[in-house]
């Protein structure tokens, strides 16, 4: 015969304290121009401009236009020795007509006195150790020897301790920019096409870098596939620690492409990583024009908590319950408030997610019941009104606690 069992009282369980802080690792501080990399300070934006260095004046307007929307260094390419010396006209009228802006060039190929003369009027170069000294393949190779091995790396420290001098005395940066897609022939030979070849060539450069006693270095370990991406700079990350290295990383997924796919992509890559504590400096990498960078770097950002640039909105899916027309009042809201950097704002469309799911709120606009919209300061209800005025009576709450900017004045 089946009986009841006597109920039991329910055990409380103790929730542990879960820390939901994002824990940095600790690296170095890294001057380019007036910003600095790693030491703590915050994970800094950068993009690349697509114009010709040759064309000067279009160059400062692409330099311009990626600074004003938050790109905080920027870099350029410099293929030969005359967009070497472009540099130099940039600079000084980027200082004429807008503000000095911190410059990075990309120095991909063997090209020393390239190097000599980008390195005086740039903040940082970015050499590729797969390309800086370059090998030429052999089809009938089975095999690098020790000799050849050592040869080659005789002749990358020849050519790459000008350089480091002329950075080292002149107190400025440079990163070692290692690309998946490009490693040198002997360290596909030595250790395949690998996260491990990335890191070792990488290592490679900074130890000559260190044996000259210059230590502004910048790494980054690229890759166009995100779960290469991730194991090499992990496996860094390890060989850093291993060796006593606290260099700042500069994270990227290379050739990420376009549209949602290339944003989802860079993030999962990129997000992963930070995360982890891993990064000080980002850059997204889209097939599009480099100001669509921008916006998407900030928002991985702020998502992880890392930098707070813009309005945090908090809104549910809508469903059955919702009272009105979420994703219209959404877009009402955002457009009313979206200047407002630094404050989180909710909408809600029912009472059932409204005040638990948006407990973090600085404000809250949910739907209580149909016609009527009740606005919250927190988890406080402040008042009930007409859905019609509900963007309104927002504005007049931010207003009335002193939180609220005027557009016009954002900016300027």
């Amino acid at each position: 015969m089946q009986t009841l069992e006597t109920p039991k009282t329910p055990k409380i369980i103790s929730q542990p304290d879960f820390d939901t802080t994002i824990h940095r690792r600790k690296t170095r501080p890294v001057k380019v121009g007036n910003i600095t990399i790693g030491g703590g300070f915050p994970v800094v934006v950068q993009s690349m401009i697509n114009e010709d260095t040759l064309d000067i004046e279009g160059s400062v307007a692409a330099i311009r236009r990626l600074h004003e929307i938050g790109c905080e260094i920027v870099r350029v390419t410099v293929p030969s020795m005359g967009h070497a010396k472009a540099l130099a006209t940039i600079k000084e009228k980027l200082a004429q007509v807008y503000q000095p802006v911190p410059l990075v060039a990309d120095v991909h190929h063997n090209g020393l006195n390239i190097a000599l003369e980008v390195a005086k009027h740039v903040d940082k170069v970015r050499i590729n150790p797969g390309l800086y000294v370059f090998e030429k393949p052999r089809a009938t190779r089975t095999e690098y020897s020790q000799e050849e091995f050592e040869k080659i790396g005789d002749k990358i420290r020849q050519t790459l301790e000008p350089l480091v001098i002329s950075l080292r005395d002149q107190g400025k940066a440079m990163r070692i920019g290692v690309n998946h897609g490009s490693l040198a022939e002997r360290m596909l030979f030595t250790y395949g096409d690998t996260p491990e070849g990335m890191v070792e060539s990488a290592l490679e450069f900074i130890h000559i870098c260190e044996s000259l006693d210059f230590y502004n270095l910048i790494v980054s370990l690229k890759a166009s596939r995100v779960p290469v991406m991730l194991a090499a700079y992990r496996l860094m990350v390890k060989r850093m620690d291993e060796l006593g290295m606290d260099y700042p990383l500069h994270l990227g997924v290379t050739e990420a492409g376009d549209g949602e796919y290339g944003r989802i992509k860079s993030t999962a890559g990129i997000g992963t990583l930070l995360a982890e504590g891993i990064g000080d400096t980002i850059r997204v990498s889209l097939t599009e024009a480099p100001e669509k960078e921008i916006p998407v770097c900030y928002s991985i950002l702020q998502a992880l908590g890392l930098r707070k640039t813009m309005v945090e909105y908090v809104a549910c899916p809508s469903c059955g319950r919702t009272l009105f027309n979420l994703e219209e009042v959404l877009h009402q809201v955002r457009e009313a408030t979206k200047h407002l950097t630094g404050l989180d704002i909710a909408v809600m469309g029912c009472i059932v997610n409204g005040p638990g799911e948006m407990a973090d709120a600085d404000y809250g606009y949910v739907g209580k019941q149909a016609g009527y919209i009740a606005l919250y300061r927190g988890r406080e209800e402040i008042k009930r009104v007409h859905e019609e005025q509900g963007v309104e009576e927002l504005i007049n709450l931010i207003k009335a606690d002193g939180r609220w900017v005027d557009p016009s004045s954002v900016g300027s």
